[in-house]
């Protein structure tokens, strides 16, 4: 008998580095206008693949990383599941024109991206949701 956790897991960590995505997408649009900010992205497919290959053993029971503290008097704390050493490395992007303030948000390109990662996410939702409609269907005696 298959176990749920190995039904799941491409589909889970799937959804949660489209969602890591969706937000550094949506801090790139929403720093457009500050100067020298550097747009960042993630490349999706090489992190997938390490996260299913169990690049997640650092996370804790909630989701989040274990922060390392260099000295007893930081907070202790977690970061987001897509930070951190051994998980998601955030790339900076090459700006086609840059900008004079030094700014490398892109609109265009990022709308671009965060409507295509929002429909990803959608599909994504999609075929997680039919797989557990049939294994509920499996499960069920007729």
């Amino acid at each position: 008998m298959i176990s749920l956790n190995l039904a799941f897991n491409f589909h889970q960590q799937a959804l949660g580095l489209r969602q890591a995505r969706h937000q550094v997408l949506a801090a790139n649009i929403a720093n457009a206008d500050t100067p020298n900010y550097k747009a960042r992205d993630i490349d999706f497919a090489s992190e997938l693949k390490k996260a299913v290959e169990g690049g997640q053993s650092q996370q804790q029971p909630n989701g989040g990383l274990a922060l390392a503290r260099t000295s007893e008097q930081h907070l202790a704390g977690e970061g987001p599941a897509w930070r951190g050493a051994g998980s998601t490395e955030l790339l900076y992007r090459v700006p086609d024109q840059p900008s004079l303030d030094g700014n490398t948000v892109d609109m265009d390109r990022e709308r671009t991206q965060f409507a295509d990662n929002a429909v990803r996410y959608q599909a994504a939702l999609t075929i997680m949701n039919r797989r557990i409609q049939g294994l509920k269907n499996a499960m069920q005696p007729e």
